[in-house]
């Protein structure tokens, strides 16, 4: 575990090729932008970057409170290292610093990672979600159904309206 200005820039660099290779090219410089300011959880064999996450905070407003989100980015675990527990590690890790100082915990899944949020307690949001955007708020129609939350200090409902902060790139 390491907060962003404590790593070198070879290991933030590494984090970075990773997310390429995990995403298969479909991860942007913003959402790699999203991912930096935080902690990051990091998961070596030997020189070799397995598996990374991060978390970092956010804004959500559920039921008209504006709560303090520890938002997980980049989530990844090398294609060849997968299905071996190493993300369960990652998520393990970001849940603590989750637990610690945050509301609750937010992410936007992949299908591919929904099953390992669902194992560890993370609940799907049903209700609409938006975003602050600079005009106002804003439906987010194709993130609906991705949003999970991992709820702490507050009871959430997860039906109502969920509506996150606005950021360059994919605001969930």
């Amino acid at each position: 575990m390491a907060h962003t200005a404590d790593l070198e820039t070879a290991a933030l660099a590494t984090a970075r090729d990773l997310m390429s290779v995990a995403f298969d090219d479909e991860f942007s410089d913003d959402d790699w932008d999203h991912a930096l300011g935080g902690m990051h959880a990091l998961l070596w064999d030997g020189p070799n970057l397995i598996a990374h996450g991060a978390v970092g905070q956010r804004r959500l407003i559920i039921d008209g409170r504006p709560l303090r989100a520890g938002y997980v980015e980049a989530m990844a675990v090398h294609p060849d290292h997968q299905r071996k527990g190493h993300g369960g590690a990652i998520m393990a890790a970001l849940e603590r610093i989750v637990r610690g100082g945050y509301d609750l915990g937010a992410l936007s899944a992949s299908e591919e990672g929904q099953g390992l949020y669902e194992a560890r307690g993370w609940q799907l949001w049903k209700g609409p979600s938006s975003v602050l955007a600079p005009g106002g708020v804003e439906r987010t129609e194709d993130d609906d159904g991705s949003i999970y939350v991992l709820p702490v200090a507050v009871a959430l409902d997860l039906s109502g309206e969920i509506v996150c902060d606005w950021r360059p790139g994919d605001v969930w």
